[in-house]
């Protein structure tokens, strides 16, 4: 990384420090941050659920030592929950202290116009940053440090404030009428998520650089189970990283993703599992599919599962007899 920069000077040094925050990438992913950090432009993460989009700008906020700022989008979400609001209660407790100094600037006042008119002037007393209530985007922009904004599922907020957003990403300033308008001290690297819930507007997709994480290869996944469940032993990960990618195949109303076979990993590892077997599969499919008809579908699938790897076992063993490999598979589920 740049001295002082907090970015990263290669892709092999993005791989590298993802690493160390046990975010295990490919070369995709390490160069895209690379080059969020090189031009200085957003970057749209978009895949589906669980697949580790938020887990990516955690991982890059620690390697880089900047604050994470958050900001988790919904439908109905303003410009005043993102942005700033007023704090009114204290405003109003400050009115009520303050009192008596407005019935003296307004003694003489001999018209209603006039008495608001001098209210008026007071303004500056009750609409300044004392009374400023910053939210995650202007936290962002006026942090003396630098930092990393992640919006999060943004897909969910309404097109009106992507439009919004669109607008501070552009300029990474806002104004704010009664006190003016403010400038990002530092450009905060900036991570967006998107869950695919809507389309995103093509504004917004060409301010941005655009990364699609899918569902990892047999063999990044394995080792992602190694990083983040120490403990479990090489056999019972590729038990694991073989029925999920078996399971992704069927049309599920929610495919298990890398977050439910950490899960799976870890439920595993509490019984003292070994290797997967047709009755634990069964025993611990709640864990993985979150969806009552996909738990009956996959357990229907689950026979032909084993056949498809008791084929595979037996051109792979070639001289292994059929009612050995019959055998074989029944005892366990993967092999």
């Amino acid at each position: 990384m740049h001295e002082g920069s907090g970015m990263f000077d290669s892709v092999e040094a993005v791989e590298k420090s993802l690493g160390e925050q046990s975010y295990i990438c490919d070369r995709k992913i390490a160069t895209v941050v690379f080059l969020a950090g090189r031009l200085e432009k957003p970057v749209l993460v978009e895949g589906p659920a669980g697949v580790g989009k938020t887990e990516l700008a955690k991982a890059v906020a620690a390697a880089t030592g900047r604050d994470l700022i958050r900001l988790q989008c919904y439908e109905g979400l303003d410009e005043a929950k993102a942005l700033y609001e007023w704090e009114y209660s204290k405003q109003l407790l400050y009115t009520q202290i303050l009192k008596e100094r407005f019935t003296e600037v307004m003694a003489d006042a001999t018209t209603l116009a006039e008495a608001a008119e001098r209210v008026g002037r007071e303004d500056s007393v009750f609409f300044s940053e004392h009374f400023l209530v910053a939210r995650p985007l202007l936290n962002a922009i006026t942090a003396e440090e630098p930092t990393l904004l992640l919006v999060d599922e943004v897909d969910k907020s309404d097109p009106e404030f992507e439009a919004f957003l669109l607008e501070v990403l552009s300029d990474f300033q806002v104004t704010v009428p009664e006190i003016g308008t403010i400038s990002a001290t530092h450009k905060p690297l900036v991570f967006l998520t998107s869950n695919n819930a809507r389309e995103l507007s093509d504004a917004l997709k060409r301010r941005c650089l655009h990364l699609f994480i899918d569902y990892p290869s047999e063999e990044l996944e394995g080792r992602i189970l190694e990083t983040k469940v120490p403990g479990v032993n090489a056999r019972l990960i590729q038990d694991l990283v073989r029925m999920m990618h078996r399971l992704r195949e069927l049309d599920l109303k929610k495919a298990p993703s890398i977050s439910e076979t950490l899960d799976w990993a870890r439920a595993l590892l509490a019984l003292n599992a070994k290797e997967l077997d047709e009755d634990l599969v069964k025993q611990t499919l709640n864990v993985i599919l979150k969806y009552e008809g996909d738990v009956r579908k996959a357990e229907g699938e689950l026979g032909k599962l084993l056949a498809r790897k008791a084929e595979e076992a037996k051109v792979q063993a070639g001289a292994r007899t059929p009612v050995a490999v019959a055998t074989s598979a029944k005892k366990g589920a993967l092999h």
